[in-house]
């Protein structure tokens, strides 16, 4: 199995790579320490074109692979994980909408969010129901010509800066999971408000919270496919996020080790540097097998999903894989630079913290082992 980009892959590579190095590293602390959406760099992804990426042209994206988003995700999150995210929430909302809509749901909505003239939202968990969906309780009643939505969602990525928002509800909770089904929400829409807006520990350009649903009325051509389909829709759409938060974790990894390569170099302690001593050579050894591995597993889900082949077991492989690395990598980074590691103004402090979020989001490393023992037993 060749994993060697093509010619077409590398360009957006270079592409990403370029305004990742020259436009979003130097912000990137400032982006941290603020916690502000930085909009202007979503002007610029828009600009680049790196929203609509692995989406046909017809609708806006750039007709590429999934390969090549998931290297452009790598070089942003090795800038700014907060940025990856920020992609990854695009392709969340993105691929409900071409995956399960109508032409005329692609055609007005996944147009604007592949080109990055409106931002999206992916609405499916809620304050009591995080790991289960089938536990949410928002629900969609339909009255005439509408569906009638209530209910409260949770952490969602995006909040209140995002246009257009795929949300889950329940049609039949007698069904279970086939009464759960996907409706696209504008905002402003009534009934349709914002709760508070969390501060998180990582990923603080990312703006994450609630939304509020009380007697929301949405047409009924906003539902993506029919009802009872929406746990379907979650699930493949999970399985593609999952490939992009793995995309963030080699990139994190990566930042860790070029950052502690190059100070393990230039510090030095007994006359030496500290690249020397065989107890930060084994860090950097473990650093760099661990990226390189997590990365072939994630273009290996990447070579997969471009095949149109079943991917569950690999994106959940990958996307465990890669955060674990992530977090280890950032943990052996802020050791290397000992003390200056612990500060505000050593990178390696804010890898940690981007890191530690990424094996709770898009369902925790336990979930993703229960699906890969799953899918090993079948």
């Amino acid at each position: 199995m060749d994993f060697e980009l093509k010619e077409g892959e590398k360009a957006i590579q270079r592409i990403a790579r370029a305004f990742a190095e020259k436009e979003v590293l130097p912000r990137a602390a400032e982006i941290d320490r603020k916690g502000k959406f930085p909009s202007d760099v979503a002007k610029r992804m828009a600009e680049l074109k790196l929203f609509g990426l692995p989406f046909p042209r017809k609708y806006g994206g750039a007709g590429a692979t999934m390969m090549s988003y998931v290297v452009v995700v790598e070089e942003l999150s090795k800038a700014s994980a907060s940025i990856g995210f920020l992609s990854s929430a695009g392709l969340i909302t993105m691929f409900p909408i071409h995956h399960a809509g109508s032409e005329e749901q692609k055609a007005e909505y996944l147009r604007l969010l592949c080109e990055g003239t409106k931002l999206g939202a992916f609405a499916l968990t809620e304050p009591t129901a995080g790991s289960d969906p089938t536990s949410i309780e928002t629900t969609a009643v339909h009255e005439s010509d509408e569906y009638l939505l209530n209910g409260r969602k949770a952490f969602i990525t995006n909040t209140a800066v995002a246009d257009i928002y795929v949300v889950f509800a329940y049609t039949d909770k007698s069904k279970k999971k086939d009464g759960l089904s996907a409706f696209i929400v504008e905002k402003g829409t009534k009934g349709f408000s914002f709760a508070k807006i969390e501060d998180m520990m990582g990923m603080r350009g990312c703006i994450v919270g609630g939304l509020v649903f009380s007697d929301c009325r949405v047409p009924e051509e906003n539902m993506l496919g029919s009802e009872g389909d929406g746990f379907r829709i979650a699930m493949a759409t999970l399985d593609r996020d999952r490939i992009a938060m793995s995309s963030i974790g080699v990139g994190i990894a990566q930042a860790c080790l070029d950052a502690s390569r190059k100070y393990a170099k230039e510090r030095k302690q007994f006359s030496l540097p500290i690249a020397s001593f065989q107890a930060v050579q084994f860090m950097l050894a473990d650093m760099a097998m661990e990226v390189e591995a997590a990365r072939l597993l994630t273009y290996k889900a990447a070579y997969l999903a471009d095949k149109n082949e079943r991917i569950t077991k690999e994106a959940s492989m990958a996307k465990l894989y890669a955060s674990e690395v992530a977090l280890r990598a950032a943990t052996n980074a802020v050791q290397i630079h000992g003390g200056y590691g612990c500060t505000k103004e050593c990178p390696a402090e804010r890898y940690f913290r981007d890191a530690r979020i990424l094996s709770i989001a898009v369902g925790t490393s336990e979930i993703q082992r229960m699906v890969i023992a799953r899918e090993a037993l079948r």
